[in-house]
């Protein structure tokens, strides 16, 4: 069977280049569809959302369609539908306000006051590993040196567009200066400031500890071993045994909403009426995911009187000291693209 080294090689073929431009439909479709993966993880990271990602990709094959006179030859066909994707995420940036996370956004909830009306904010989503260009493609190998943590993804979301796009291209992707330089119609002298100041700010917003940017792409034996326990005590119904589990300040938000608490204690008190009581939600099955290069659970529930466990969160793991230190809880919407199904 042909790898996708292979497909990528024979796609980016003079043959199958000069049909493609020539207006082979045909021939322009399998050129571009090799590279699809790696320019909605580029789209992402640009703008924080797997489904405007999705988009931005399909907006980058039609510019690229539409203008596939422009491609000279002097850069790879990759290299060009880098630059088209890039300037079609940098038009969207131009029209909305970055996304962020709830702790970025709001100010922490007061666990004891009433819950206010809840209304939606444009958050960071998250990302499915299943999505990330597969192991044999030639980009997977840029993709697992880069984070893809959820700490990473908002922490480029505070640089101005440009700035994220010249970070993105030179330290995460390894363009060269003056090839980054070209695709963003910048001098190198423009580029490296730009790249310093982006810099700069990466080390005021990312935590001492991730200034590598780098993580392992699978979660350690003790981190596995954490979140068994973590599954059995949701649905062994029993909040008291997270308390060995959490960090005394772990972190929850909530996105969409503008909502997040911090402190163990709040945490597990949070859980207890929703687990045990007359007032407990009901039964509760979790299942385990890969998300942002980090580990996740989606969690199910059957509420008293239904026959079938019906998608509940997404929670997304981080760990610090040996210990969870930031659950970042999404809406079940994310489950088809985790390919995780809708029920149980």
């Amino acid at each position: 069977m042909e790898s996708l080294r292979e497909r990528a090689t024979r796609a980016e073929s003079a043959e199958v280049i000069g049909a493609a431009l020539a207006g082979d439909e045909t021939a322009f479709g399998t050129l571009v569809e090799t590279y699809r993966a790696e320019l909605r993880v580029h789209c992402y990271r640009m703008v924080g959302s797997l489904d405007e990602s999705e988009d931005l990709v399909q907006e980058t094959f039609l510019r690229a369609w539409r203008r596939r006179e422009t491609y000279a030859g002097r850069a790879s066909f990759r290299a060009w539908l880098y630059r088209i994707a890039t300037n079609a995420c940098l038009d969207a940036l131009e029209r909305r306000p970055p996304r962020l996370l709830p702790p970025q956004m709001a100010p922490m909830t007061d666990p004891n006051a009433p819950m206010p009306p809840l209304v939606e904010i444009a958050c960071v989503e998250p990302y499915p590993d299943r999505l990330m260009p597969a192991p044999d493609d030639p980009a997977a190998a840029v993709v697992a040196k880069e984070t893809m943590e959820l700490a990473f993804i908002v922490a480029i979301q505070f640089l101005p567009a440009r700035q994220r796009a010249v970070l993105i291209l030179r330290d995460v992707l390894g363009y060269p200066a003056q090839e980054a330089a070209d695709l963003l119609d910048l001098s190198v002298a423009a580029l490296k400031s730009a790249l310093q100041r982006a810099r700069a700010t990466l080390r005021e917003r990312l935590p001492e500890r991730r200034l590598d940017w780098s993580a392992p792409a699978t979660s350690s034996p003790d981190e596995q071993a954490l979140l068994k326990r973590y599954v059995a005590a949701i649905e062994h119904a029993d909040p008291d045994a997270f308390t060995a589990l959490l960090r005394e300040d772990v972190r929850q938000s909530m996105p969409p909403y503008p909502m997040w608490f911090q402190g163990r204690e709040v945490f597990v008190e949070g859980w207890r009426p929703m687990m045990v009581g007359p007032a407990a939600w009901g039964e509760w099955r979790v299942l385990p995911a890969s998300v942002n290069r980090q580990p996740a659970l989606a969690a199910y529930l059957k509420r008293p009187g239904e026959e079938a466990f019906t998608g509940s969160w997404l929670g997304v793991f981080a760990f610090r000291d040996g210990l969870i230190s930031e659950i970042t809880t999404f809406q079940p919407s994310f489950f088809a693209a985790c390919g995780l199904p809708a029920t149980l």
